[in-house]
């Protein structure tokens, strides 16, 4: 997966936001004759060519006119005000972005983590299985059950869910290798082996309805 790359303003525009703020805020007043681009780049410990971008930016957007030899004068408040509150926008907007790139990350990360778990349960319940592979299955017959008072054979259990009944427990008792003519009542607890669709199978034998 391509690495997200976190977005912030070039610093050319920042300082360029930062000096609009200023004008917006009447520390610069209109007419006034601010900075040179050095000054500029020695006040925000900046590149020259930094500087002149931010300069740029301004004169573009007709906050300032450039003066050539004596450094720019302020042309318009009320650019300014346009540009700071743009730039906010976009400020909330990358921020926005952002956040929603990190969540996304975690939830990748968290997912990539739950299905890391998944597969180690997968694999412990599989080597279970190959290791206990006659631990028998159980279920009990209710009164709404299937084949009620039938025994065995006549149920034809085998043929229809591959399971093989290994038990019967009635009340206190439990019959071990049941023969064919053993009969199921109501109440009484199948045991049973079989493959990994035994379970439901044999529950749909006796509860699904006819």
């Amino acid at each position: 997966m391509e690495k997200n790359i976190k977005v912030t303003n070039p610093r050319y525009q920042q300082i360029a936001a930062d000096v609009a703020a200023k004008i917006v805020n009447n520390q610069y007043k209109v007419g006034d004759k601010i900075f040179a681009r050095s000054a500029l780049a020695s006040q925000y410990g900046v590149s020259a060519e930094t500087a002149r971008r931010a300069i740029c930016v301004l004169s573009d957007m007709q906050i300032v006119k450039p003066v050539k030899g004596s450094g720019v004068v302020i042309t318009s408040r009320e650019n300014a005000v346009y540009f700071v509150q743009h730039h906010k926008d976009i400020d909330t907007v990358t921020s926005l972005k952002n956040k929603v790139i990190k969540t996304i990350e975690g939830q990748q990360k968290e997912n990539k983590y739950l299905i890391e778990q998944i597969n180690l349960l997968v694999d412990k319940i599989s080597r279970f299985n190959r290791i206990n592979p006659f631990i028998p299955y159980e279920i009990e017959l209710k009164g709404d059950s299937n084949y009620l008072g039938q025994n065995l054979s006549e149920i034809n259990l085998w043929h229809s869910t591959s399971a093989t009944i290994v038990g019967i427990r009635r009340d206190d008792t439990l019959t071990m290798s049941p023969g064919p003519y053993a009969t199921v009542n109501e109440g009484d607890i199948l045991y049973f082996v079989g493959d990994d669709n035994a379970f439901e199978n044999v529950k749909s034998l006796f509860y699904n309805k006819k």
